[in-house]
């Protein structure tokens, strides 16, 4: 493993390109906890600037807690299930994935594979919050009824266990359905870029924007690629309609995009189809969001893809068309 000491310095960012490429892929399993450390020391931020940066983060927190939404009960239950759990993990997977599963029979899966083997019962009762004691009761019966399905023992269930399956858990798995709707809700903005941008509006006039990133995996078929690539030029047009119009204090919202959802083989040993194809469709988005002075945000990838992406994103740069 090589170590990220002295790796940066108040030169790297003037060296050529080649040469930083070569440094990336040299420190490709660099040390993180050494690594951050060198970025803190390169931005050498100052005490002051860093109580500024947490006094700010600390106001937008009181005035996201005041505003009168169902948030509050949805951050006290991240509270009690915070994304360093295991339970909270699965809490957000399923919020995110629930709005997307297309037919009861994967919903019921999804719901029997991540909230089966969780631990639940430790978070009876650590919570003030009514509402968040009334999701651990919901999600532990429903993690025990759906272990019924599963002896631990290597034996058939009892009849008893058979009989509390068939009558609780199709109400459970329904009202677990809707729960994770309402959490999703908090998270996912809206079904399409239309809708979204008709949620966003309340807190477009008072001054907040959006960074508009869409939901999905990575692109399967040059169709699912096609259909990807529709979807973004849309909301990049959409997106900059709706910045014409929006007050002069209100920043204007962005467009994210998935490199992975616009090619179907996006890997590195496609590099040379990746350059052709993959950077023709990302130039012209790029062009369009330019011409509509949209934003245009490309997402990370996996870590085996970071030399790729970057080829990609310096092809896109340096393009005459954007």
């Amino acid at each position: 493993m090589l170590e990220a000491t002295s790796m940066l310095d108040a030169t790297t960012w003037r060296q050529d390109l080649d040469t930083l490429f070569s440094r990336i892929s040299e420190h490709y399993v660099v040390d993180e906890d050494a690594f951050v450390g060198e970025l803190v020391r390169v931005l050498s931020a100052d005490t002051d600037q860093a109580r500024r940066i947490a006094d700010k983060t600390a106001e937008l927190v009181r005035e996201v807690r005041e505003m009168d939404t169902a948030v509050d009960s949805i951050d006290e239950l991240l509270q009690q299930y915070s994304l360093d759990t295991h339970e909270g993990l699965m809490l957000m997977c399923l919020a995110e994935a629930m709005l997307r599963i297309p037919d009861k029979a994967t919903a019921d899966a999804l719901i029997e594979d991540k909230l089966g083997p969780a631990d639940w019962k430790s978070h009876l009762g650590q919570s003030d919050s009514w509402f968040v004691n009334a999701s651990t009761w919901g999600l532990l019966m429903t993690g025990r009824v759906l272990n019924l399905d599963q002896p631990t023992d290597g034996r058939p269930a009892s009849f008893i266990n058979k009989l509390v399956n068939r009558m609780g858990e199709p109400v459970i798995r329904r009202a677990m359905r809707e729960a994770m709707k309402v959490m999703g809700k908090q998270f996912v903005l809206g079904r399409d870029i239309d809708e979204a941008l008709k949620r966003s509006q309340p807190l477009f006039d008072k001054g907040y924007t959006y960074s508009y990133d869409m939901l999905g995996e990575a692109a399967r078929t040059r169709d699912d690629a096609a259909k990807y690539f529709e979807d973004y030029a849309l909301a990049i047009e959409r997106v900059g309609a709706t910045s014409q119009s929006l007050p002069d204090k209100t920043p204007a919202p962005s467009v994210s995009i998935k490199l992975s959802a616009l090619h179907p083989r996006y890997e590195f040993g496609r590099r040379e189809q990746i350059l052709d194809e993959l950077v023709a469709s990302v130039t012209k988005l790029a062009a369009m969001a330019r011409e509509r002075s949209v934003a245009l945000t490309i997402d990370a990838e996996e870590v085996d893809r970071l030399e790729i992406s970057l080829e990609v994103f310096r092809a896109i740069y340096e393009s005459d068309t954007v």
